[in-house]
């Protein structure tokens, strides 16, 4: 393996347009080969497409074992060596073909999800067209952009192993750019009164977050709006509109019971979830319900969710994490301590949810020392190495190495740590997972965020049932061996590994090298997680000792059309298994 020259990188050297395309028709590669088990090596590249008559050629310029692999141009040809010359591709003849082999391979694919993926596809150039030449244009953020935030606006491209990564449901292009974290937008929300009557609310008690509020007199003084009785709720500039036309929401309305009262207040950035917004003035943040589909699902808040956020507060609050925080006192997790959400009243079944609800989400203490680790991984076509590369760079000599080394010490093992400890499995994938950054830019610590995310160990249901006090939990209490499998692809496949697919392609160190290190941190943390709990050290062993891991496959999963915000959690995605990049190293 060798490491990327920025000189034959096509993401540098292509206009926006052209840049776009090829990003797609590279993250469309990764998910062939990933979901195909294709093994990888630099040189030219062929996959045959046997049901659809053609094949894809194309150079592996570095062939990466975490999957982070780059190609020169790719084209199209005839199956088997045909006597045609290749001609050059696009993603959406790309991924047509790719959709049509994969149906192929499995036995049949609905022919409107391969419609729908494709102009998924086409909808996400578009996008991905339009923040490439935003950026080219204006490449400074604006001065009250912080580094917290910079990070969150970076994900140009977007999730490098999805093969329509930003699509936003049709979004037009020049609509989009007003509420893009790629553009840099800030605005103010939308505000709706409610009538209280068809209000719920929740808040931990004595959340410093809430400076002694509850949600609702929170949100009346965010909003610089007079209540008058009424409660004010906000909503997303694009959710709003949407809801004004759903008829639960346009008949209370015609009730009387909720009047929009349109934009108002402060403006507030998007962060790179789109529907979590964030003020540096501000003491929280805002995550609001979006029902644009972004990657697999569409992002509107269920009740089980925004109680979630306050459940897990309060275990914390009981010391149920109390172990592994005073093992790894670098490592916290944002809370969510409040909720409001406007209900559909008459349903004696419960309130049916409507999509006009918020998540109140605490701003962590020092929070422009945290990066979205996202971020700090992103490619950044026509400026060069990524956040994190430029940090590594300027350590000097050995300083991939150690970044990494940390990383996993401060980071990742807390998380395996508070699994081993307490049974809560953490959905910490890039974007979810937040890197404290010391002054010279290593790490320091981490953060996790999302009141969706938690898996809990179906073995440690009894202790959280009786610290809760109560006979159920909103947590997904689902069997160990399943846990053990989602943490096996976002702990270390899509997030640590990231670390290292993302220093290899900057060039600043050779990908083994670095998954040596891993494998040497996990190792030097088998005896304090088998302390913090039975069996404690069992995954972290089977990352380092399995020839082959489980591995989500975004491009099967958006072929069936599976909603993974709906579906159930055994569900959730196509999951594969595929070779393990740790274990040759671990050996």
């Amino acid at each position: 393996m060798t490491m990327l020259a920025r000189t034959t990188d096509l993401l540098h050297e292509l206009p926006a347009r052209e840049a776009a395309e090829h990003a797609h028709l590279e993250a469309l590669l990764r998910c062939w080969l990933r979901e195909t088990n294709t093994p990888v090596t630099e040189g030219p590249l062929r996959i045959e497409l046997p049901a659809t008559g053609r094949a894809v050629v194309t150079e592996v310029r570095h062939a990466s074992p975490t999957g982070w692999h780059r190609f020169g141009p790719v084209s199209l040809a005839l199956p088997h060596g045909g006597p045609h010359e290749p001609n050059p591709a696009d993603p959406v003849m790309v991924a047509t073909l790719l959709a049509g082999e994969a149906g192929a391979m499995a036995g049949g694919v609905d022919t409107a999800e391969i419609t729908d993926l494709v102009s998924r596809v086409v909808d996400s150039v578009r996008q991905v067209t339009a923040f490439l030449a935003y950026r080219a244009d204006r490449p400074a953020p604006p001065p009250e952009v912080d580094g917290f935030l910079d990070a969150e606006q970076a994900l140009v491209l977007g999730h490098l192993h999805h093969p329509a990564p930003k699509s936003r449901d049709g979004v037009p292009v020049a609509e989009s750019a007003g509420f893009s974290p790629e553009t840099r937008a800030a605005f103010p929300l939308f505000w709706f009164a409610a009538d209280p009557a068809v209000v719920s609310q929740d808040a931990v008690a004595g959340a410093p977050a809430l400076g002694g509020r509850d949600c609702a007199t929170l949100l009346a003084d965010l909003s610089g709006l007079r209540a008058d009785g009424r409660v004010l709720v906000p909503a997303h500039p694009w959710q709003a509109r949407d809801l004004i036309m759903r008829p639960r929401i346009a008949a209370l309305v015609e009730a009387g019971l909720v009047e929009p009262l349109g934009p108002a207040g402060p403006r507030w950035w998007a962060t790179s979830s789109l529907r979590t917004v964030y003020r540096p003035d501000a003491p929280v943040m805002l995550k609001l319900s979006l029902g644009l589909r972004i990657t697999n699902s569409r992002r509107e808040a269920t009740r089980k969710e925004l109680r979630r956020g306050l459940e897990v507060n309060r275990l914390l609050d009981a010391g149920y994490a109390a172990g592994t925080l005073r093992a790894h006192p670098g490592f916290s997790i944002v809370r969510d301590p409040a909720w409001l959400a406007v209900d559909e009243p008459g349903r004696p079944e419960g309130p049916e949810v409507t999509g006009l609800d918020v998540a109140v989400r605490e701003v962590p203490g020092g929070v422009t020392d945290l990066r979205c680790l996202a971020g700090l991984v992103a490619p950044r076509p026509g400026v060069g190495r990524s956040r994190l590369g430029q940090l590594v760079t300027g350590m000097g000599s050995g300083g991939a190495a150690r970044w990494v080394a940390d990383y996993v010490d401060r980071v990742l093992v807390p998380m395996l740590h508070l699994y081993a400890a307490t049974g809560i499995g953490l959905e910490a994938h890039q974007q979810n997972t937040l890197v404290r950054l010391a002054p010279d830019g290593s790490v320091a610590g981490g953060a996790y965020r999302d009141n969706q995310g938690y898996y809990l160990a179906e073995s440690h249901l009894p202790r959280v049932l009786d610290l809760l006090g109560g006979d159920s939990t909103t947590l997904e209490a689902v069997a160990d061996p399943i846990v053990d499998d989602r943490l096996s692809y976002y702990l270390l496949r899509n997030q640590a590994l990231a670390v290292v697919g993302c220093l290899g392609v900057d060039g600043l160190a050779d990908e083994r090298e670095l998954l040596a290190v891993v494998a040497e941190r996990l190792r030097a943390a088998l005896p304090a997680l088998a302390a913090a709990g039975p069996d404690g050290d069992r995954l972290a062993r089977r990352w380092l000792e399995a020839d082959a891991l489980p591995c989500k496959a975004n491009l099967l999963t958006r072929l069936r059309g599976i909603d993974e915000v709906l579906a159930p959690v055994t569900a959730q995605s196509v999951y594969l298994t595929t070779p393990n990049p740790l274990r040759e190293v671990a050996a």
